[in-house]
């Protein structure tokens, strides 16, 4: 084979000590160089999914088949799609700021704190939520890593604390790299 072959892998199953560790060696030893990946707990489960380069011409069902062969794996949900987009990540992609939203649960707001950032023209690069233990009930911690020019920010940032004060909930913000156009030198 003279071309690599790229793939995207998302495996969810019953979380377990380990499981990144053989997922990760058996995609090594079938010759993947491992591009953007990740991995989450949800509940009692657990999320991996990676984009993987093959250069000895693996087939996408021999990859699938393989991982359901590993013992943590074998009640997984496995799918490898070939993966048609580029691998380079653009300017947009480089995490500019975080954004920390926590407090009792309110339905839609991730809908809602999405909305805001849309409207000011910031890039969603990662996000998570997650429910923990508070007092007799839960909390949620929402948190946003995000792409947005300078020129933008500030306004943004008044319009998170507001959008969030109004769902009394409460809003951090972290400047990770304060000039987009610093990412390029």
């Amino acid at each position: 084979m003279t071309s690599n072959d790229t793939y995207l892998i998302s495996i969810t199953g019953r979380d377990q000590t380990g499981v990144v560790s053989i997922v990760t060696g058996y995609l090594f030893e079938t010759g993947a160089n491992l591009a953007d990946s990740a991995f989450a707990v949800l509940g009692e489960a657990f999320e991996f999914s990676c984009v993987a380069e093959f250069s000895a011409g693996a087939s996408a069902e021999e990859i699938a088949e393989g991982l359901r062969r590993l013992e943590p794996l074998s009640d997984a949900r496995i799918t490898v799609t070939s993966f048609p987009f580029s691998l380079s990540r653009g300017k947009s992609a480089t995490i500019t700021h975080v954004v920390d939203i926590s407090g009792g649960d309110r339905p839609g707001l991730v809908a809602r704190i999405s909305e805001v950032l849309g409207d000011y023209g910031a890039n969603i690069v990662r996000m998570s939520s997650k429910r923990v233990p508070a007092g007799d009930g839960y909390d949620y911690r929402t948190r946003f890593a995000i792409n947005v020019d300078t020129g933008r920010f500030t306004a943004l940032e008044a319009a998170l604390y507001n959008t969030s004060g109004s769902l009394r909930l409460n809003c951090g913000v972290e400047t990770i790299l304060a000039n987009t156009a610093d990412v390029d030198k």
